[in-house]
């Protein structure tokens, strides 16, 4: 596990700030958070930046921005077809969580969106139901903002101090969202040689 740990974290830039952009987003974005380990995602690309790979501050950058805009979308998620999807099926299971999470929402306000950014399930959800309670999106944004800011840098940097010690990352994020997290950076990293090798044998050709 930890050879493939290596080479994942080892990946060229481009595909490290990839990965950990696009789950961070679809975290968020898609209303499916709490099957995506956007989370997990960060702190590996915290590791990476600790391992010398890719910028810290870009990976920081990355996770802001990708939290903001995921949220983001959530919200006009939320604000255009929040009915269906809170009405969906698969999420009879969550019930509860969801209910808990519009309670929290109708107390809170606005500071239920950003703290909302601190706990897995509300991440996931609050954007959308935010969108469904019509909030005006200028207070979204301003309190999505605030929270996505804080919790990128913290989670990035955590990652960064934890370094390569994936025992650690486990116990923080536990071992199936960073088996998934592995999994998609594993994928776009064979897209990305199968990519290059392709382009080296064209310019030979040509």
């Amino acid at each position: 596990m930890s050879r493939l740990l290596d080479q994942i974290l080892s990946a060229p830039t481009a595909v490290v700030l990839t990965v950990v952009g696009l789950l961070v987003f679809a975290e968020d974005a898609l209303f499916i958070g709490f099957v995506l380990p956007g989370e997990t995602a960060a702190i590996l690309g915290g590791v990476a930046a600790n391992r010398g790979h890719v910028p810290l501050i870009a990976v920081i950058d990355v996770v802001v921005a990708a939290a903001i805009l995921g949220d983001t979308v959530g919200y006009e998620v939320g604000r255009h077809f929040g009915g269906r999807v809170i009405g969906a099926s698969f999420l009879d299971k969550r019930r509860d969580r969801i209910d808990a999470a519009q309670t929290f929402l109708a107390e809170r306000g606005g500071w239920a969106v950003f703290l909302g950014r601190w706990i897995a399930f509300f991440r996931a959800v609050m954007p959308a139901l935010a969108g469904t309670s019509r909030m005006p999106y200028l207070k979204f944004l301003s309190f999505n903002a605030a929270g996505g800011l804080l919790w990128g840098t913290a989670v990035v940097t955590a990652g960064y101090l934890a370094g390569s010690s994936y025992s650690l990352i486990e116990k923080v994020v536990g071992r199936d969202a960073a088996f998934v997290a592995l999994g998609v950076a594993l994928i776009v990293l064979v897209v990305w040689r199968v990519r290059r090798h392709r382009a080296e044998r064209t310019t030979r050709h040509d």
